[in-house]
């Protein structure tokens, strides 16, 4: 797989998973009135470990049709899902259903057209490589 693309992937699934395991831990350690500081680690030890697996297991990906096609779809789905979720919250706060661009547009969105992209890579790929 492509450097860059690991990269890409790496980073991504590090960033979902600290947010993620941000907001669990926070909810759980507030009504035990412990620091705020407890949650951010442990979501940055959750990121960081997740980043490290994803950067491992990526360097053996096979450059079939349904791995080009599944990380294009998920990488791009989770971007579009990300700015279509975070964005109306960073950029109108007032707004209430600002989040659900995300979930109903943005992301469903991305992940088709990340499909469609890794489906068109491959066959770029397998264009170059002369295969058949």
């Amino acid at each position: 797989m492509k450097q860059a693309f690991r990269v890409l992937v790496a980073i991504t699934a590090g960033l979902f998973t600290y947010f993620f395991a941000l907001w669990i831990p926070l909810a759980l350690i507030r009504p035990l009135h412990l620091p705020w500081w407890i949650g951010s680690l442990l979501s940055l030890a959750c990121a960081i470990w997740v980043g490290r697996h994803v950067w491992v297991k990526s360097e053996v990906v096979p450059d079939s049709l349904a791995s080009s096609v599944a990380y294009g779809a998920l990488v791009t789905g989770g971007v579009g899902f990300s700015a279509g979720f975070f964005g109306p919250i960073i950029f109108t706060p007032e707004a209430n259903q600002g989040p659900l661009l995300g979930i109903f547009i943005t992301g469903p969105l991305g992940f088709l057209l990340g499909g469609i992209g890794g489906f068109v890579y491959w066959l770029i790929q397998k264009r170059k490589t002369g295969q058949t």
